[in-house]
C-alpha cells in the first residue's frame, strides 16, 4: 500500500493545483477543504502525512495539527500559510509538532522532497520503536535465564581478546535445549 498524504485547505483551486503537480509521486493524495472534514477523514483512514493551511474558517491549521498530534502522533505534520509570522512558526512547532513550514505559494518540488523525507523519517522512527521493543523483550528474557542459570550471560575475555567460557559442569546441549524451550514458551 502506498503512503497516504492529506492536504487540508479551504482553497479548492490550490488543492487542485497541488494534486496535479504531485500526481506522479509514489504516494496517494487526498484533499479536504476544512479542518473538521479532515478530522472525519482521519478517523476513517490511515494517513502518513498531513499538510494543512493555517488560515481556514472554523479551525486554524495550528489548532487542527495540535489535534492531529494528540490523536495520531505518528502522522507527519506540515503547515502551509500565506501569512507567516514568527509567533505562528513557534506555535506550529511547539503545539502542532510540525516538521516543516511552507509559505504560499510553495514550490511543488520542495514540497515533494519534504513529503518523501517526512515519510522516510516516519519509517525510521517506526523501525527504531520496533527495535527498542525487541531489545527490551530480549533483555527480560535474558534476566529470566540469568535467574534460572546464574552467570549464564557472563563473558570472560582472554588476554588475546578471545572469549573464554567459564567453567561449567553441566551439559551444554541440555542447557541449549532448555534455553530454546524457554524462548519458545515466551513467544
Amino acid at each position: 500500500m502506498s503512503a497516504q498524504v492529506l492536504f487540508v485547505d479551504d482553497d479548492s483551486m490550490l488543492l487542485d493545483a497541488i494534486s496535479r503537480s504531485l500526481r506522479r509521486e509514489p504516494y496517494e493524495i487526498h484533499t479536504v477543504e476544512s479542518a473538521e472534514e479532515a478530522l472525519r477523514f482521519l478517523q476513517a483512514h490511515s494517513v502518513d502525512v498531513v499538510v494543512a493551511d493555517e488560515q481556514m474558517p472554523g479551525m486554524p491549521g495550528t489548532e487542527f495539527l495540535r489535534n492531529v498530534r494528540r490523536r495520531y502522533p505518528d502522522t507527519v505534520r506540515f503547515i502551509l500559510t500565506g501569512k507567516a509570522t514568527m509567533d505562528l512558526v513557534i506555535e506550529a512547532v511547539n503545539n502542532g509538532g510540525i516538521s516543516r513550514f511552507f509559505r504560499k505559494p510553495c514550490d511543488s518540488v520542495e514540497l515533494s522532497i519534504a513529503i518523501r523525507q517526512g515519510l522516510q523519517q516516519r519509517e525510521l522512527m517506526g523501525a527504531a520503536r520496533r527495535l527498542l521493543s525487541r531489545v527490551k523483550m530480549q533483555e527480560l528474557q535474558l534476566k529470566k535465564l540469568e535467574r534460572l542459570h546464574p552467570n549464564i550471560a557472563r563473558v570472560d575475555w582472554g588476554e588475546d581478546g578471545s572469549i573464554e567460557l567459564p567453567d561449567w559442569d553441566g551439559d551444554p546441549n541440555s542447557l541449549m535445549r532448555e534455553i530454546c524451550d524457554h524462548l519458545e514458551k515466551e513467544k
